[in-house]
């Protein structure tokens, strides 16, 4: 057991340096606060697509979809139906025009600042409600990863879960901490290839020791047919529309996720995004399916239910592999908490940097000023996220959950309509921010009845309906803001 545990330990700490040294490499290309918070906006289509995916699909896709599929079986598919079509219609509808327009906006470095400069909102009140939301769901999100990297480690090398919790904390911000948006970038890419390599070679071994997929199928009938039902739970109720809705509802979550947005405003050019978008269709393809056969394998493969549903991808790696090639698909569960963790680190310290330090505080704070800024809002916001992560019952999956929606409703409407709605303005963006992220708030306490759909949907329905009602109630965008629109438009279509 000690021989394998150094086994494992061994391959981590050669994936960690490797990480670092990518770190370093980015650090010394960071001169500015364009190049941390976008990269100077030089990433070709390979590194924007997968490093998109990879901070998208974070450490729940190791633990807590396969968590899921384990328990809901089939049902699970839902779920990823409409992610995989939340990730196509995303890179379809908001990534050309987003980098276009992020960029004639003022050369927008975050969301917040891009709202601002679109809507010509020189009170500021727009930009900081926008990075408030930001601040507050991240910190969600970002302790969930945190939850995933401490269950990796209190399994893999039987650490306190609080220590563990620690030790993940230090290892994602040492990278995020220096080299910024490139670091994030080229590390996701990596980390984004190894969680897919993962997630084809662990299902495919787990399978075939079970005798292959018609086998397999068969013991899940055997245990319980309900698991082979898309259109009932475990239990064997049928699926209610609410249901159904909510499971599909994840997809609208893609047009609000900021650190999903960072990377179409970074990619080299909007004549990449077509390549971009068939590359990060295919992971996204690929990533999920692999996830959700892990969980049905792992129903067959462990005679007893598991405690904890999700580490079943953990106990599988650890059960089918030998030590040395353990480590390094258990590195993949790293990967994934890492190249999601740093994402959110790295837009919520631009958050703070950009949106509350310049705007409010320092108005000619220098490049560099910025870049510092931006750095200590790292270790801060670490800090946070890494105290919420402390309980070691948190789930992973309803952690994502919550941060998911609050960001889908509060900027997916907003955005959507400004890139598309020329009549939209200054107190409808507004609007839409406040009710979106103020519904998912709500929502989330309130039980049974129609309180049950997921958040994310009355949140983006009913911020989409006050964008339209408050904008057209009031007065229409300036001339220049109009013609600004017009033009954006027509750059975005060449």
């Amino acid at each position: 057991m000690i021989e394998d545990q150094f086994a494992v330990g061994m391959t981590f700490m050669v994936y960690l340096l490797g990480m670092l040294g990518i770190g370093l490499w980015s650090f010394l290309r960071t001169k500015n606060l364009s190049d941390y918070i976008l990269g100077g906006r030089s990433l070709g289509p390979f590194p924007s697509a997968i490093s998109a995916g990879a901070s998208d699909m974070s450490g729940w896709l190791l633990l807590g979809l396969p968590g899921y599929a384990y328990a809901a079986g089939y049902e699970a598919f839902w779920i990823a139906i409409g992610l995989l079509v939340g990730t196509w219609l995303n890179w379809l509808i908001v990534a050309r025009r987003l980098r276009v327009y992020t960029l004639a906006a003022n050369d927008s470095l975050t969301i917040p600042a891009f709202l601002e400069n679109r809507f010509e909102d020189y009170s500021h009140v727009l930009r900081i409600i926008a990075a408030f939301f930001i601040l507050l769901f991240f910190l969600f999100y970002t302790s969930s990863g945190l939850v995933a990297g401490g269950k990796l480690f209190e399994t893999v090398f039987g650490l306190d879960y609080t220590w563990a919790v620690i030790a993940g904390a230090l290892a994602i911000v040492s990278y995020t901490l220096f080299g910024g948006y490139l670091a994030v970038s080229w590390t996701d890419l990596v980390q984004g290839l190894l969680m897919a390599a993962a997630l084809v070679i662990v299902p495919i071994m787990a399978i075939n020791s079970e005798g292959g997929w018609g086998a397999t199928q068969a013991a899940m009938n055997e245990m319980n047919p309900e698991l082979l039902d898309a259109m009932t739970s475990s239990t064997g109720e049928a699926l209610s529309v609410i249901g159904i809705v909510s499971l599909l509802g994840w997809g609208l979550g893609y047009f609000g996720q900021p650190h999903i947005l960072a990377r179409f405003a970074g990619i080299r050019s909007g004549k990449d995004i077509p390549t971009a978008r068939r590359i990060a269709v295919f992971w996204t393809a690929l990533s999920l399916f692999g996830s959700l056969v892990c969980g049905f394998a792992a129903v067959v493969f462990f005679d007893a239910p598991l405690d904890d549903p999700e580490k079943a991808f953990m106990l599988l790696i650890n059960a089918l592999f030998h030590p040395v090639v353990a480590g390094i698909l258990l590195a993949a569960i790293l990967a994934a908490v890492m190249s999601t963790a740093d994402s959110q680190l790295l837009v919520s310290s631009s958050a703070l940097a950009e949106d509350f330090y310049r705007t409010l505080m320092k108005t000619d704070a220098s490049p560099e000023q910025l870049v510092m800024v931006g750095r200590g809002a790292v270790v801060g916001l670490a800090i946070l996220a890494t105290i919420l992560a402390m309980d070691p019952d948190s789930g992973v999956l309803s952690l994502v959950s919550y941060a998911w929606a609050g960001f889908g409703a509060a900027f997916g409407p907003t955005l959507i309509l400004a890139l598309y709605w020329r009549r939209m303005n200054k107190a409808g963006a507004i609007a839409g921010v406040l009710v979106g992220g103020i519904t998912v708030v709500v929502w989330k306490q309130l039980t049974g009845g129609i309180f049950e759909l997921y958040e994310i949907v009355p949140g983006f329905i009913l911020a989409t309906i006050a964008i339209v009602a408050v904008s057209l109630m009031t007065r229409e965008p300036s001339a220049t803001i109009q013609r600004q629109f017009d033009e954006t438009v027509g750059a975005a279509a060449d």
